[in-house]
């Protein structure tokens, strides 16, 4: 079976289903590449590139294309090397291995559908009966009762845990906390009573996002400062406190506290991910399977962390095709400690998906579905017509996101 064809499509629909994650954010894009064969079988991806720049997408993927047109999926890794050796000079980290990360994850789809395999079981098995989840809940939801209520849906959804963002967001607007002093007593009164609502065993992480306020972000003196005062609330990690250019300051602060420092959803290919992983920057890494640079990557660097003795937590924000892909490389991982659910999610997950991910007392079981167990089909196209503008993008001048 040769492969006829490389096509990207592109899709605009709602964000979520989430009451409380559809306050900040209505509706999400994706990019979704598909492999087409001689045969009748087509490979499914998603690079995560379509959440945030999915204009740019298509002209990559076609920029990859002739080197995949009249081959097989029998020898992918070597497909990979191909096309990452064609981007030598502009795409050894960043876009095009964030979009090559699609391209390849389409391969694995279309040979575990050859092969009536799920793609864990190619990836040398799942290494885990069951792995535990929890669900992303975006931003703090402000006044607490709200914060208290959102916390209710997603344990009422099953999850044993969930996530949530630094500062608050409420009527009023976004808060982010700006000076050590403040982002310290701010984030240690919210988790205190977080903690308190869920109880001594649910697992409560914090995502800082960079500690973005709009303006700049966090310093290691601000990180450190929340991160010690989240110490007496046992979080499962403090996510992404620092810029991801100062792998430095993240070692420094993982020296700094008994907070658990995650990172790495942001990082591409195992090249820069070594940079990061030398210097002890994460106790927990976040590689995400839409993002890193392909299935093969994001396993070669979960290897990288284990021989560190770090644990990998899947990131996963992306549509059905990128959570799938994280679950897949989650279970074929020795290292992962948790997966990262997008909670009540909409049809651009759901519709995808269709059904393919089993969820049990707040874990993962190992997917059974050929391939990825995803599906693009005509009516889920035709629903989710691209919106050119829809990616999202940071909030500067000139490129806020109104919905």
């Amino acid at each position: 079976m040769k492969i006829t064809d490389v096509r990207t499509v592109l899709l605009t629909g709602p964000c979520t289903n989430d009451p409380f994650l559809r306050e900040a954010r209505k509706r999400r894009s994706a990019a979704f590449i598909e492999i087409h064969t001689d045969g009748d079988q087509i490979g499914l991806g998603e690079t995560y590139a379509g959440y945030f720049c999915p204009e740019a997408v298509p002209a990559i993927v076609e920029f990859f294309k002739p080197i995949l047109l009249g081959q097989t999926v029998d020898d992918i890794p070597e497909l990979w090397r191909r096309m990452y050796h064609c981007g030598n000079f502009w795409g050894r980290v960043g876009l095009g291995a964030i979009v090559l990360n699609g391209i390849e994850a389409a391969l694995w789809d279309l040979k575990g559908k050859q092969l009536d395999q799920p793609v864990h079981a190619l990836l040398g098995g799942s290494k885990f009966k069951r792995l535990p989840c929890y669900a992303t809940g975006g931003p703090s939801n402000y006044p607490k009762d709200r914060l208290a209520k959102k916390m209710d849906h997603y344990f009422s959804l099953g999850f044993h845990g969930l996530k949530v963002g630094a500062g608050s967001f409420s009527p009023e607007g976004w808060y982010m906390p700006k000076e050590a002093k403040e982002a310290a007593d701010f984030e240690a009164d919210k988790f205190s009573f977080m903690r308190a609502h869920a109880g001594s065993d649910a697992w409560l992480a914090m995502d800082a996002h960079m500690g973005n306020n709009h303006v700049t972000t966090w310093t290691v003196e601000i990180a450190t400062a929340v991160a010690r005062a989240l110490e007496p609330y046992n979080p499962f990690f403090l996510e992404e406190p620092l810029h991801y250019t100062d792998p430095w300051g993240y070692a420094e602060l993982c020296k700094a506290t008994s907070t658990p420092i995650a990172g790495g959803e942001c990082l591409t290919a195992a090249y820069e991910w070594r940079v990061f992983t030398e210097q002890d920057s994460f106790d927990i890494g976040q590689p995400d399977a839409s993002f890193t640079g392909g299935l093969g990557e994001f396993l070669t660097v979960a290897q990288m962390l284990e021989k560190s003795g770090k644990k990998i937590a899947t990131h996963a924000w992306g549509a059905g095709g990128s959570l799938m892909q994280n679950v897949h490389a989650g279970f074929a991982a020795a290292n992962t400690c948790i997966l990262e659910i997008p909670p009540d999610y909409a049809g651009l997950h759901s519709e995808v998906i269709e059904g393919g991910l089993v969820i049990k007392d707040g874990y993962v079981l190992p997917p059974d579905r050929p391939g990825l167990g995803v599906v693009l089909t005509d009516e889920t196209k035709r629903r989710y017509p691209f919106q050119p503008g829809s990616g999202e993008f940071n909030s500067v001048p000139g490129k806020i996101l109104k919905d």
